[in-house]
């Protein structure tokens, strides 16, 4: 009995080490994932950080990021993403609406979310599904915030206001289209507004200069050329002044006075967890809706309320 069990227990050790020595299990997918960020600047940088953090958490060293900054340029947008496509990445992700654009140009195949981008739909001209998706091979995590918040916001900060400025790119169709929204609230409340746009960094200064002449407050959309220039916009209005309603938090710390904000770091994660679904969970893109924050907040920058002198109202939270 004792030389038929250890015949079978040899026997079960050859078999284990055939397995053991023989062929290996196969190796974990690595995923390659493209980034394209527009510019530079603290509310995209979060946003691209999230993103990298929320993919890392859940694959570590089998997600692989090739992530580059456009500097501005949208055409530089195109050559970074014409890359990707080259490369025959997994994924790509575009941080704001240039990026997006570009990748859109770029293919029609390879999954692109976007983040930092306001409105998905208008952005790309087409027509969203009732529950948000666009049905084609783009989806995202939206940085849109109702306009109607930034009008309350520039009402309780300055309840006699007759004239608002509003200051913006003319080069970025996404501040357009804040802008003309925040003009049917402002509209709707007799109150007047007029739009200031330049057209790169070289013109914010003079432009930023005929904006505060005349006016009672100015507001400033997530503009991605003016957030990579508070400091020259600042630099403008704080003399003046004029308070400033951005539309998020690292350009108002960058120099304006409120801002109706949301986490761009939380809507990096959001995105990242959409691509983990995309990449590994097989899910279908086209039929992603896009996503958005829920919880703004309104929040002021307490040095430049010091320096124009002015008196915050109540409910807003003052920026770490």
């Amino acid at each position: 009995m004792k030389k038929i069990l250890a015949v079978c227990l040899a026997a079960l050790m050859v078999l284990s080490l055939a397995a053991c020595g023989g062929s290996a299990a196969p190796a974990a997918k690595t995923y390659n994932v493209g980034i394209c960020q527009l510019v530079q600047h603290p509310a995209l940088d979060a946003a691209t950080q999230g993103f990298k953090d929320a993919l890392t958490e859940k694959l570590g060293d089998s997600v692989v990021f090739d992530e580059q900054n456009a500097q501005g340029d949208s055409a530089t947008c195109s050559v970074i993403v014409t890359g990707f496509v080259s490369n025959q990445y997994d994924l790509i992700m575009a941080n704001a609406t240039p990026a997006l654009l570009a990748a859109v140009s770029a293919t029609d195949t390879i999954p692109i979310l976007g983040t930092s981008v306001t409105d998905f739909a208008s952005a790309l001209a087409v027509d969203a599904a009732a529950d948000g998706s666009l049905g084609m091979n783009v989806s995202g995590t939206s940085d849109g915030v109702p306009a109607q918040l930034y009008a309350d916001c520039v009402m309780e900060l300055v309840p006699d206001a007759k004239k608002v400025s509003i200051l913006y790119c003319s080069a970025e169709p996404n501040s357009v289209l804040q802008a003309d929204q925040f003009i049917a609230c402002m509209d709707a409340v007799g109150v007047a507004t007029e739009v200031f746009t330049f057209s790169d960094s070289n013109d914010i200064q003079s432009v930023a200069t005929a904006a505060v002449e005349g006016a009672d407050a100015l507001y400033i959309p997530t503009d991605n050329t003016a957030a990579s220039n508070m400091t020259i916009i600042s630099g403008v209005c704080e003399p003046a002044g004029i308070p400033v309603v951005c539309g998020e938090e690292g350009m108002c710390s960058g120099g304006g006075l409120a801002t109706v904000s949301i986490s761009y770091y939380d809507i990096g994660v959001a995105c990242g967890e959409m691509a983990y679904e995309i990449l590994v969970n097989g899910a279908d893109i086209t039929t992603m809706p896009v996503g958005y924050s829920a919880n703004p907040v309104k929040k002021y920058n307490a040095d430049y309320a010091a320096a124009i002198g002015f008196t915050m109202p109540e409910g807003y939270e003052a920026i770490g």
